[in-house]
């Protein structure tokens, strides 16, 4: 029937489109709130009001990013019912009752204690204040952790039995903990706070070219790239250990962001390529003898199964998994390299006046959503064709649903998206270039250096305000 096709591929746009705009929302409130309640833990520590008012700054940042998380996150239940009544029938059973318990367990917590957050500031005690923050931040990685488990469970299921083609729990604990589960969670919530921690570094050091909050700037200059300086390599190690569980529990996944077509063979390591799937091979192949085997193996002859182990019609799409990875590592890469360049220059007693540094952290802002958005790709497209792997593919998933109401419906977000959005993410910009409203430079005894030219450009170096 004609409307299975069209309906289904509107579907999946639909889908796509709307969890593209949810998840880097989430994400970065994850990291918003943990450090909110950091700066604010150090400011009851210490009795410092530069950092209550720099968590004072962020906690408005956070309210925006939550706000706009929930409204995106909405529509996806929704979908769920009027666009994937099938997937709804036959996983039900075990994908309701995970995402209730995200929000028995997670909205619940952020409820009850975002209200203090965002507004107990001159109302409650400092130590209930922060403990609401502290409550708030574990809410958000509650939250992940229920959203990680059901989304593991569709990619590897466990725990369950089919009764008449309909999924029903045996072992919760396997179903919540399940194999793939762990390293994607933790990859995930790393992911969540380095995303941050650029953002962060991105906002000092865009003050410090502007000659703006400078110690404000300082202060989230050396926060950000201090935890990017931890997370970005560890990052690395937990991709490391996430690949080989991949290759273990959905060895179709690997082969396809590997481009992989030999069954069984020693593996390169593609750096580019045009993946052929009618042909069953690469065209214009760039690749390292080997290095695949050593990476996926741990050993430099290690065999790696390929797409053609696979029947076909079992293949994920080659080419979006294999260039959304290349991406995702390609900039994890140079998060790598800039938190280190910054850490030299930090050990030189010279961060607030590397001038290429400052400009290249300050424009490197949106590569930990784009690195989130090519990550998911990878995760989602990945694991095609199967929307629940071995249960129920995704072109049985879709409801009865003609391709012109689905069609419609698309068309209305995007519209509605585009005017909501636009407006959350302009007022969030002008938030962040906004600064503190108290805590800047000029209140704690550094001026501000003057600027050159109308335009507020670039300012002559003050030695002072370096300091």
């Amino acid at each position: 029937m004609d409307w299975q096709l069209d309906g289904l591929i509107l579907a999946r746009v639909q889908f796509a489109f709307t969890i593209a705009f949810h998840i880097i929302f989430p994400a970065f409130t994850i990291g918003t709130s943990a450090f909110v309640a950091t700066l604010e833990g150090y400011a009851l520590a210490t009795g410092s009001e530069r950092h209550r008012y720099l968590a004072r700054y962020w906690t408005k940042v956070f309210a925006v990013s939550f706000a706009m998380g929930v409204v995106s996150g909405i529509v996806l239940s929704y979908q769920f019912g009027t666009n994937w009544s099938r997937y709804s029938e036959v996983v039900g059973n075990v994908i309701g009752p995970a995402i209730g318990y995200e929000v028995l367990t997670a909205f619940f917590l952020e409820a009850g204690f975002l209200g203090i957050m965002l507004f107990g500031w001159q109302r409650v005690p400092r130590s209930v204040h922060f403990a609401a923050s502290i409550l708030v931040a574990l809410g958000t990685a509650i939250s992940a952790f229920w959203i990680l488990s059901a989304n593991s469970w569709m990619q590897y299921p466990a725990g369950y039995e089919m009764k008449d083609g309909i999924a029903y729990p045996t072992d919760w604990w396997a179903i919540i903990i399940n194999p793939t589960f762990p390293w994607r969670f933790a990859h995930m919530l790393t992911a969540a706070y380095i995303t941050t921690a650029l953002v962060v570094t991105a906002v000092g050091a865009r003050f410090i070219l502007r000659n703006r909050h400078l110690d404000d700037a300082h202060t989230m200059l050396r926060m950000g790239l201090g935890l990017l300086m931890v997370l970005a390599p560890l990052q690395l190690f937990i991709g490391d250990r996430h690949g080989l569980n991949t290759q273990e529990y959905q060895p179709a996944k690997i082969a396809a962001i590997e481009a992989h077509w030999p069954a069984e063979a020693v593996a390169p390591l593609i750096l580019f390529a045009i993946p052929d799937m009618e042909a069953e091979e690469n065209r214009y192949e760039i690749a390292l003898p080997n290095l695949a085997s050593l990476i996926l193996t741990h050993e430099w002859n290690g065999t790696v199964t390929g797409l053609k182990a696979f029947a076909p019609v079992d293949r994920p799409p080659v080419g979006p998994v294999f260039y959304s990875f290349r991406i995702m590592v390609g900039l994890g890469l140079f998060m790598i390299a800039l938190a280190y360049w910054g850490g030299y220059a930090w050990l030189r007693g010279r961060l607030f006046s590397a001038d290429r540094f400052l400009f290249v952290a300050a424009n490197s802002w949106p590569l930990g959503f784009i690195a989130i958005l090519a990550g998911w790709m990878v995760t989602e497209i990945g694991r095609q064709p199967w929307v629940a792997t071995g249960i129920l593919r995704t072109s049985e998933a879709a409801s009865p649903v003609l391709a012109a109401q689905v069609g419609a419906s698309l068309a209305l977000f995007v519209l509605v998206y585009a005017i909501i959005f636009a407006a959350g993410i302009f007022y969030m910009n002008r938030l962040l270039n906004k600064g503190p409203e108290r805590g800047s430079a000029t209140e704690h005894g550094v001026p501000h250096r003057p600027l050159s030219g109308a335009g507020g450009g670039r300012a002559e170096p003050s030695t002072q305000a370096r300091v």
